[in-house]
């Protein structure tokens, strides 16, 4: 197969709110490596935050974005490989860990510190063409949509992850804070792991989404704090919550609508610091903890439940020279669900 010897891609040049399309070198695979040829991509809020450089740890440009890309295997690298030429693979926020350390080897990988990231220290899927480490990237189930697949990449196996790690049971109450592109997706994984959901917004019309995908209460939140109809409702407060808005004001509340022993977990990173009253967090005997994106098994789990039928993303189709205009409708909260650019 012959390849060209430059392919278009979305390029950050600078930190800022734009990002440039325009033609790079075409990438040769190395060990352990597989070039893809790239179908579609999600586009995560975690880009814009890459774009924009507004995290403590800031990417270096230039870089390609994207870490929800699905696209098959064109070429490999050197070495032996679990991948084949033709198969349909995608890039992940987790690209490569070390393999070896504490974290590696007990299941917690995401929390490597030789960890590379797709889209922020690795270039990413917002191109025809990317690089993914063949021991990493995700393998795609056969005959489903790559387009509806891609936002599973991310978000999904994200939402997957934190459920999982609000340590609830099937039937307890789970609240989704954040019906956004994670919340969606939060929403029907909880659904279908056997939860009692509960939603929580600011707009009507992502609540309605909510009970579109199995909600059995929504509320609210844009006039007032939403805990006490949570607690009348759950007769005493959610087992868990999982945050992904992207507000501090839902993290002070997450405390108030938690029921005793209760766990609340955070997958939304808003800029600013984490406004907690200590008195509740040790009177209630709250866990709170942080989750970041999910393992490889977490991934594969992620993938099965929407290979399966289970998950159902809401998304739009865009094009690669609209990705400046998505990210300015994601700065103020335009997007149902998730935009993903088909190539």
């Amino acid at each position: 197969m012959t390849f060209p010897e430059k392919f278009t891609a979305a390029v950050v040049d600078e930190l800022g709110p734009e990002v440039n399309v325009r033609e790079i070198e075409l990438p040769t695979p190395g060990p352990n490596q597989a070039l893809v040829k790239l179908i579609a991509s999600g586009i995560c809020h975690t880009d814009l935050h890459a774009a924009e450089g507004d995290w403590p740890v800031k990417p270096k440009p230039p870089f390609i974005p994207g870490h929800e890309g699905v696209g098959e295997v064109v070429a490999l690298g050197p070495g032996e490989h679990t991948v084949a030429e033709g198969d349909m693979v995608g890039n992940v926020w987790l690209w490569s860990a070390c393999g070896h350390c504490e974290h590696c080897r007990t299941g917690w990988e995401t929390l490597c510190n030789e960890a590379q990231y797709g889209g922020y220290n690795v270039n990413g899927s917002f191109g025809q063409y990317m690089l993914v480490d063949t021991r990493y990237c995700a393998r795609i189930p056969e005959g489903v949509d790559p387009v509806a697949a891609a936002p599973i990449l991310c978000a999904g196996v994200t939402v997957y992850k934190g459920l999982k790690v609000t340590d609830t049971r099937p039937g307890q109450f789970v609240v989704i804070s954040g019906v956004g592109g994670l919340g969606h997706l939060a929403v029907q994984y909880a659904v279908a792991m056997g939860r009692r959901v509960i939603a929580v917004d600011i707009a009507d019309e992502k609540l309605e989404l909510a009970k579109k995908h199995g909600a059995e209460f929504v509320v609210n939140a844009k006039d007032g704090d939403p805990s006490q109809a949570i607690l009348e409702y759950t007769g005493g407060g959610a087992h868990g919550v999982l945050v992904t808005a992207v507000h501090p004001q839902a993290f002070a509340q997450a405390i108030n609508m938690a029921r005793k022993g209760g766990t609340i977990v955070f997958n939304g990173l808003p800029p600013g610091e984490f406004p907690a009253n200590i008195f509740n967090i040790v009177f209630k005997g709250l866990t709170i903890r942080g989750s970041i994106v999910g393992t490889r098994q977490d991934l594969e789990e992620a993938l099965d439940f929407f290979a399966r039928g289970k998950i159902h993303p809401t998304v739009t189709e865009c094009k690669l020279d609209d990705v400046n205009s998505v990210f300015e409708d994601m700065r103020h909260g335009k997007i149902d669900g998730r935009m993903a650019i088909r190539f």
